[in-house]
C-alpha cells in the first residue's frame, strides 16, 4: 500500500503547463462563484490550510485568494470531477464577495437578447475594498 501523503496529487490531470481549473462554489447556495487555476503546490497548500490559494497565470505567483481584499475562500470540501482534470471546491466565502469588481461571483452578466446584460449588483465599490 503506498503512504504517501501526496499520492493523491498524482491523480490529478495536469495541463501541459501544470495547471488545473477550479471551480469555487457557494457550499450553502450552490451558486458558482469564479474559475481560477492551481498548481500542484496551490492545490497541496488549499488542502493543508482549508482556504483558497490559486496560481495567478497573468502574475505567473501564487494567490492566496483574500490576500489583499479580506475575502477569503473557506474550503469546506475539495471535489474532482470524473476525467480527473476539473476541481471544484465548496467554500465558504467571507464578505460576501468572489469577484474583484466587488459582487457575489464572477458570473454577474448573462445573455438576453443576444447581448451580455449585468443582472447582479455591486455588493461593495472596489476602490473601498482594495485601497
Amino acid at each position: 500500500m503506498n503512504n504517501d501523503k501526496t499520492d493523491w496529487l498524482n491523480q490529478v490531470k495536469w495541463t501541459a503547463d501544470g495547471l488545473v481549473p477550479v471551480i469555487a462554489q457557494d457550499e450553502k447556495s450552490g451558486r458558482i462563484l469564479m474559475m481560477a487555476w492551481m498548481s500542484r503546490q496551490s492545490l497541496a497548500m488549499t488542502a493543508e490550510k482549508n482556504e483558497a490559494v490559486y496560481w495567478s497565470r497573468s502574475r505567473k505567483k501564487l494567490w492566496h485568494k483574500g490576500e489583499s481584499s479580506g475575502h477569503i475562500q473557506k474550503v469546506k470540501s475539495i471535489r474532482l470531477d470524473c476525467d480527473a482534470d476539473v476541481i471544484v471546491l465548496q467554500v465558504e466565502q467571507l464578505g460576501g464577495i468572489a469577484c474583484h469588481t466587488g459582487r457575489e461571483s464572477c458570473f454577474y452578466s448573462e445573455l438576453k437578447d443576444n447581448q451580455w446584460q449585468v443582472v447582479d449588483a455591486v455588493i461593495k465599490d472596489p476602490k473601498e475594498i482594495y485601497q
